[in-house]
């Protein structure tokens, strides 16, 4: 028995937590003395966690498969049963991490669910039976600490997937696969693009030329269409005073993100987890009218925010990042028409970069009731959701809501792009903020020539220069378009004699402003053009006697075996000038 493709993401969970289930009963009937630990569904798939003495092997994982299958098989109902308090204790006497949960549950009645001859504590939806799991894989075996808490036992974790359709299951498993073809950490390295120095520091990348370079056209691309928005662009320390972040509310909301403050001579100084109280001092640092209003200030600016060990990955997740950030001071009646330039400015710059076609839309809001996480002031929150509800219809901007994802001051817009392994990550947002204003006392001088409050709007634009590097890796597989690869063009000669006439050809495209690298070694011809498709290098120019005779160019686009010969020096500079203004 099968069903239907899934509907909805409670759809998904159910299903997933369904199959951890049914890997706990397989497990349990081939090694009764496991201890279960627990086994929900996440963003992809699921796990369970369980206490063996033995590490599992890869041939235990495929008896488990066979014993899944039996259960699926047999079609059995789930079935959601109550106990007592004292009726679960006894049930569970032989599973200590189960009545460690237990204690956790307030609940005078204690939901299990049951199918067969297995029963688990569980109080989260599942499918009706064990024969709507289609189709199923065990992926990997990975060391878990019990409740993550590094003092406490470690216990084994087997992780899954599972479809109701083997199709569903055959193109995730394909995509996987694809995803890790393109990982950027693996291409990174190939393509020379940055390395991770154990000596340096765990999340402290690297980016060596060809990387450094990417990021050079990615800054310059973002701060010319900044500037030609209205932009002003300026540069502020990655410290200050522990007293900024008291004011702006950081160090209450966000503490446990920054690193830790340090003494130097009268004053405590901590690196900062973000650029916007620095911006609010350049708006406070004049008198400032409502003619001086929108200000729009940016800037690519460092930040430093503590991340785990184990969230670290290459480019994407590191502990010093690079933000293209900008904050908007205005007008309240300025807001709608300021959060439109926002979203069109970040609309063009995903368009240029190949992305605008994976990105979605989450409206990030507070939860009403969590005291401790949100400022506390209805009019504020009710006042930007409303302001930003307007702005979004009038965009025609499709979004999902999010409850509890906004800012601990304000609610938000963030703009997900989905990466090679199809999750979804915000790469840019862009937020409605009353609270900072008001703790800043951020003032202008109306038309009434009296003062009157500011409006904060916080943009991310192509996120961090680090985690768009990650994200453009992956989605080009490394084989950048000419506009962002780090080399565009590669220069062969088939032999020495041809090399007078190469380095002539060379300064030309340099002075033309193309960025070209040379091979003039006494390699094949053959060998050289291989290299360069490793490399991943748009455009390949092979020079011989036949070439330097004509005064012509062999030109070799990638992707193509196809050489097109007696290309004339200009036509080419104008044709691939013309692609690198298309961004094509």
């Amino acid at each position: 028995m099968s069903r239907a493709p899934f509907v909805t993401e409670a759809d998904k969970k159910a299903f997933w937590h369904s199959t951890s289930h049914v890997l706990a009963d397989a497990v349990k009937r081939i090694f009764p003395d496991v201890k279960l630990g627990i086994g929900p569904a996440i963003d992809e798939g699921f796990y369970y966690d369980f206490d063996k003495k033995e590490p599992f092997t890869p041939e235990d994982l495929t008896k488990i498969t066979r014993e899944m299958h039996k259960i699926i098989g047999a079609n059995q109902k789930f079935e959601n049963v109550f106990m007592a308090r004292k009726e679960a204790e006894r049930f569970l006497k032989d599973e200590p991490y189960k009545l460690d949960l237990l204690k956790d549950i307030p609940d005078a009645k204690i939901s299990f669910h049951r199918h067969g001859n297995f029963t688990d504590l569980c109080n989260s939806p599942l499918v009706e039976s064990t024969g709507q799991i289609g189709a199923f894989k065990l992926l990997s075996i990975a060391a878990a600490y019990w409740r993550g808490d590094s003092d406490k036992q470690v216990l084994q974790r087997i992780y899954g997937i599972s479809f109701p359709t083997e199709k569903e299951l055959d193109e995730f498993l394909k995509m996987k696969e694809e995803a890790a073809k393109r990982d950027h950490r693996i291409l990174g390295k190939q393509l020379k693009l940055f390395a991770a120095v154990e000596q340096v520091g765990t999340g402290l990348p690297l980016l060596l030329p060809n990387g450094a370079t990417i990021r050079r056209i990615l800054e310059r691309y973002i701060t010319d269409l900044e500037l030609a928005h209205g932009y002003k662009h300026v540069y502020t320390p990655v410290l200050a005073r522990t007293e900024l972040y008291k004011i702006s509310g950081h160090w209450a909301h966000y503490r446990e993100n920054m690193y830790p403050p340090m003494k130097v001579d009268t004053e405590e100084l901590v690196l900062r987890p973000m650029n916007c109280p620095h911006h609010i001092q350049i708006f406070k640092n004049e008198a400032r009218s409502y003619r001086d209003l929108p200000l729009r200030i940016a800037e690519i600016g460092a930040m430093f925010r503590y991340e785990p060990s184990g969230a670290l990955s290459g480019l994407s997740r590191v502990r010093q990042m690079n933000l293209n950030d900008a904050h908007i001071f205005c007008a309240p009646e300025q807001i709608e028409s300021e959060f439109e330039n926002a979203f069109m400015l970040i609309k063009k710059a995903y368009t240029d970069l190949g992305l605008i076609d994976k990105m979605s839309f989450k409206f990030a809001l507070r939860d009403k009731n969590n005291k401790a996480k949100f400022v506390q002031n209805d009019k504020m929150w009710n006042l930007a959701e409303s302001l930003m509800r307007k702005a979004m219809d009038k965009l025609k901007i499709k979004y999902a809501e999010e409850i509890g994802g906004a800012a601990f001051y304000g609610p938000k817009l963030d703009i997900e792009i989905k990466d090679v392994g199809g999750h979804s990550e915000t790469l840019a947002t862009i937020q409605v903020d009353f609270n900072l204003p008001e703790k800043f006392d951020l003032n202008y001088n109306g038309e009434d020539n009296k003062p009157h409050r500011a409006v904060m709007i916080h943009r991310g634009g192509i996120s961090t220069m680090e985690r768009m590097m990650s994200f453009l890796i992956e989605h080009y597989a490394g084989a950048f378009p000419v506009w962002l690869a780090p080399v565009q063009v590669k220069l062969l000669t088939f032999t020495d004699r041809n090399q007078k006439y190469a380095e002539k050809i060379e300064k030309e495209m340099k002075n033309a402003g193309l960025r070209i690298e040379t091979d003039y070694t006494n390699n094949t011809v053959e060998y050289k053009v291989r290299n360069a498709e490793i490399e991943k290098i748009p455009y390949v120019i092979c020079l011989g006697d036949k070439e330097e005779t004509a005064q012509t160019l062999a030109v070799r686009k990638r992707g193509t075996h196809k050489v097109q010969f007696g290309v004339k020096m200009d036509t080419f500079i104008y044709q691939i000038k013309d692609e690198i203004e298309k961004k094509t």
